[in-house]
């Protein structure tokens, strides 16, 4: 199964899990972590891939902080 990136913004401040909410209830309901990289980061790094092998994400649980300018992927299960 492809997966299909979800783009869009989520309001400031919001929990890491909130925000898992924000793109789907089901995601939010199966929250296990919030993998984390700065745009920043993952521009230098060239790739998602590459930002793993340098060690700059980082995993984060349901009551992170979103901050402006995170990538995230979520991990969950439902």
């Amino acid at each position: 199964m492809k997966r299909k990136p979800a783009r869009g913004t989520i309001p400031q401040n919001s929990r890491a899990q909130d925000a898992a909410g924000a793109i789907h209830s089901d995601i939010a309901r199966g929250f296990i972590r919030a993998e984390i990289v700065g745009y920043e980061d993952l521009m230098r790094a060239g790739s998602y891939a590459t930002a793993r092998e340098q060690g700059l994400l980082r995993l984060e649980g349901k009551d992170y902080i979103m901050q402006e300018g995170d990538i995230v992927n979520f991990r969950f299960n439902v």
